[in-house]
């Protein structure tokens, strides 16, 4: 089996794949992620993950390579990671009482025969109704800057929500395990 190697410096995508105990390395791909002008988020998230399992393999040419990228959206709009706790505040502001999107484009590609697989998998949240105190509790207890939607539902994030929708949680952490089981069955792969 060739190695997996996964096109991503990211610990929450690291920790994902380690529950399917397969052996893998990790390399960070440094492409430019800037979206074009007027792509879709789907369109934007399939290309990321795709140059990113490209851009990896010219690194390891043997390698079985996964690239995975995510956006969220709230109403059209695409949100970025927060960075700052004001970022941060209006975002889960806005996010009050609506269903939010998370896009996660996944690609598996064997960089010996060029072969890709990829796909988007979509997921959503719908917001409690929040008021500006519970925002400013929740970003006092878990201030998830780092994280597209300003928070982390492995944590209590989840407390903000009053349902998930779709086939795969870990989506929202940014690695669709379900998806990526059927991507590394076409390249033989066998979970578990």
């Amino acid at each position: 089996m060739a190695r997996i190697i996964l096109a991503s410096s990211s610990p929450y995508r690291q920790q994902l794949l380690r529950k399917l105990g397969l052996d893998f390395e990790s390399c960070s791909p440094h492409i430019d992620e800037t979206p074009r002008p007027d792509e879709p988020a789907t369109a934007l998230v399939q290309r990321l993950a795709e140059q990113k399992a490209h851009a990896v393999a010219t690194r390891f040419p043997q390698g079985l390579i996964i690239g995975s990228d995510q956006v969220c959206v709230n109403q059209g709009q695409i949100l970025g990671k927060p960075v700052t706790r004001d970022r941060a505040k209006a975002q889960l502001l806005a996010a009050s009482g609506q269903r939010i999107t998370f896009y996660t484009g996944l690609a598996v590609l064997d960089a010996a025969n060029d072969r890709l697989h990829s796909m988007v998998e979509p997921f959503s949240v719908v917001f409690r109704s929040l008021s500006e105190a519970q925002i400013e509790r929740y970003l006092d207890r878990e201030p998830a800057l780092d994280c597209a939607g300003a928070f982390k539902c492995e944590g209590l994030g989840i407390s903000l929500f009053e349902r998930m929708e779709g086939r795969d949680p870990n989506s929202l952490v940014g690695l669709p395990l379900i998806a990526l089981v059927e991507l590394l069955g076409r390249f033989e792969v066998e979970v578990p």
